[in-house]
């Protein structure tokens, strides 16, 4: 993993432009990327950190700054010698793996990528925490799944919309005419299963068929709602958790929307909740946070609302952990597995993102909106 490879391509750092002097203002272009970036004077001093970096680092870029970062890795020498090789112009750009070491946490590993610049005074290394590229790649696959199943929903809804109407009609119209009442019973069963079906299918069509009604929105008068109506259907056994950081400010959001979307999630941990709440230790949690500078969705924001649904369940089962959001996947018996794919589709309209984390005694469904 820690052999150094070259690769004989142009500079990855177009938005670096090749000028003698280094102006800060220019530098500080690095501070829009995703990826970690620190620019490095040729003995491997660094000049420039980028916000991400201090993110990842746990330190602010004046500490970086001035330090000799082949000393951030557990392996400093990898670094010398691509330093070494960038000074005899031995490549353009080198890949490698190593150890990034961070303040007060364990070690990430990176994918680092050392790129020469036509300024002989400046190196620049890129650094792509190899879980973070794991999690871009696992929403992208999420977000083309949800996609391709929202086509599928509307398609297969029209389809069966149509002649719906036509079953029930036909079966009314039979009832009329019909005298034994066995026969009409079956006639009733008809109809009742078209309506069934029918009420399923508007579900399905549902958030396409509604206009996102944009306005301000509070997360916390959000989870007050939600927590209210749980406790109403849920009055005995359970306790809901409030652990919120009331300094988020309001973002503009669709409110019913998101107010279905945590009302889903929760409505769900209390139904998986059932037997804790016969011992009278179910606990659903609502907790808020701030993330800064985080990366969701291919983009890279300054901040973003975490919003977490805990409870301590039994969890997601095995057989249906990576379907979840998937229409009509529901792990309990009688459900409509509508609930997550609703869930789902509301966040990604908020241009945001859900995930979910489960386990026995712990379930933690995470979504991330964009904050202004």
């Amino acid at each position: 993993m820690n052999t150094l490879y070259s690769r004989p391509t142009a500079s990855l750092n177009p938005a670096l432009p090749a000028k003698p002097a280094a102006s800060e203002g220019r530098l500080h272009a690095f501070d829009s990327l995703a990826t970690l970036v620190a620019v490095l004077g040729s003995e491997g001093t660094v000049i420039f950190a980028n916000s991400a970096l201090e993110d990842a680092l746990g330190t602010s870029r004046r500490a970086i700054e001035g330090t000799h970062f082949p000393d951030s890795f557990t392996e400093p020498q990898l670094l010398v010698a691509a330093l070494g090789g960038a000074g005899d112009n031995a490549f353009a750009a080198l890949r490698y793996d190593a150890w990034l070491k961070r303040l007060k946490h364990d070690p990430i590993l990176v994918h680092v990528i050392v790129t020469q610049t036509e300024n002989p005074d400046e190196i620049v290394v890129e650094m792509l925490p190899l879980e973070q590229q794991a999690r871009q790649d696992r929403e992208e696959r999420l977000a083309d799944q949800a996609q391709a199943n929202k086509e599928l929903i509307r398609n297969l809804a029209h389809e069966i919309k149509n002649p719906l109407g036509g079953i029930r009609g036909a079966a009314q119209l039979l009832e009329m005419d019909i005298q034994s009442a066995g026969l009409i019973e079956y006639t009733q069963v008809i109809i009742r299963e078209a309506d069934r079906l029918q009420a399923l299918v508007d579900r399905l069509l549902a958030p396409h068929r509604r206009p996102h009604l944009v306005g301000d929105v509070n997360i916390h008068e959000v989870c007050e709602r939600v927590r209210s109506l749980i406790l109403a259907e849920f009055p005995k056994g359970l306790r809901v958790v409030r652990d919120y950081d009331t300094s988020i400010p309001e973002f503009r959001g669709d409110h019913e929307q998101l107010i279905q979307t945590v009302l889903n999630i929760a409505h769900n941990a209390c139904q998986a909740l059932a037997g804790q709440m016969t011992q009278g230790d179910a606990c659903v949690t609502f907790r808020t946070r701030v993330a800064r500078q985080i990366t969701f969705g291919k983009q890279r924001y300054r901040l973003a609302l975490e919003l977490h649904v805990i409870d301590n369940g039994p969890g997601v089962p095995d057989s249906i952990k990576e379907r979840i959001f998937y229409p009509l996947v529901s792990g309990r018996e009688g459900g409509s597995g509508l609930g997550l794919t609703l869930a789902q589709t509301f966040v990604q309209q908020h241009h945001g993102s859900i995930e979910c984390d489960s386990g026995p005694g712990r379930t933690d469904f995470q979504i991330l909106i964009p904050l202004p």
